[in-house]
């Protein structure tokens, strides 16, 4: 008999990590899934921690080079066998009810291809850090999921195994008989691409839940190096973005460049990096002026948090920090409650 949900979870020297990530998934309540591991070629003991774990649910595939993330979740789509697939990165883990708010929500919506979830941060260590990736839920068209990627992260999604059907494409670089699903030449912003060629060549939907069913690791990116990398990947997928949505680039290519900008400000500060977060913010700020008024609160505290860490003293800054995650935390709880009883009523 076929499971409902197939999970798919790719490995790579994730040690550390990835018995929690595992333990999530088999804690759902809801059961009926299969739970497919793909070892990218680990280097470290990550795929013997897998196999410790005795589920007949779990199945574990090798690759037999390093491939990358892409590649890892187009061989654990080709495996899966469930009628919607829930991608879950091994450094990250999920709550209790995740599969099951998920199925409820994509067997109530026939039009959506994509149900996601909010996340809530948890920093290098596992804790909870009451801080909310809080993202637009619906009404999400082409140009919003270019500009503001809601989903967010790589475990937030669930897909329906139908629309990646609709997106399957042939690559050089793979075998004849193997369809692609994310584009295996990007290494990173594969997710965000696949979910704007979904949103911008299909008919298929997206829609978030408001509760956090997501714990999202922050891992640091290390030296702004990183980022610069991570912003040419960007480029890379705005450029291939032309081909198949050229209207689309021609009129929200420069608003979305300025969101992305912001983004890497945040993850220079979250990085403790003031001076890469400065230059960030200000060239998102000069690129497109306008998102200061279409997102007022996050731009502003987005631009004090790199000046504040680019200017004061650190262990002053960390103190400003903690103060305003409390802050901020509270008002996001306050926020979630308000959109779950919506959705009830």
């Amino acid at each position: 008999m076929m499971p409902k949900i197939s999970v798919i979870m790719p490995v790579y020297n994730v040690a550390d990590f990835v018995i929690q990530a595992i333990h999530s998934v088999l804690k759902q309540t809801f059961t009926d899934f299969e739970l497919i591991i793909v070892n990218d070629c680990s280097t470290d003991n990550s795929l013997q921690i897998c196999q410790t774990v005795q589920d007949p649910r779990i199945k574990i595939v090798n690759h037999e080079i390093n491939k990358g993330l892409a590649a890892a979740r187009n061989t654990g789509i080709r495996h899966a066998k469930g009628e919607y697939l829930a991608f879950l990165d091994s450094d990250d883990s999920w709550h209790l009810n995740k599969l099951q708010s998920h199925l409820l929500h994509l067997d109530n919506n026939a039009h959506l291809g994509i149900s996601f979830s909010r996340s809530v941060f948890m920093d290098f260590e596992g804790h909870p850090l009451e801080i909310y990736q809080m993202p637009q839920l619906t009404h999400i068209n082409a140009a919003h999921l270019l500009c503001r990627n809601p989903v967010g992260n790589g475990s937030a999604p669930v897909v329906r195994a139908k629309t990646f059907d609709e997106i399957a494409f042939k690559s050089p670089d793979t075998s004849p008989n193997e369809r692609c699903y994310f584009d295996e030449k990007f290494r990173q912003s594969e997710d965000i691409e696949c979910w704007l060629r979904i949103v911008a060549t299909t008919q298929w939907q997206i829609e978030g839940l408001a509760a956090p069913l997501t714990y999202y690791r922050l891992n640091h990116q290390g030296l702004s190096s990183n980022l610069m990398k991570q912003l040419a990947s960007w480029e890379n997928m705005i450029q291939k973005a032309k081909q198949y949505a050229p209207e689309l680039l021609k009129h929200f290519e420069h608003k979305a460049r300025a969101y992305q900008l912001r983004y890497l400000a945040r993850q220079a500060i979250r990085n403790g990096d003031g001076k890469t977060a400065v230059h960030f913010v200000n060239q998102a700020l000069y690129l497109a002026p306008s998102i200061l008024k279409a997102e007022t609160g996050r731009t502003l505290a987005t631009l004090a948090a790199a000046y504040m860490l680019y200017c004061l003293p650190l262990s002053v800054y960390l103190s400003c920090e903690k103060l305003g995650h409390k802050v901020i935390g509270r008002f996001q709880k306050l926020r979630i409650k308000q959109d779950a009883k919506k959705r009830l009523s």
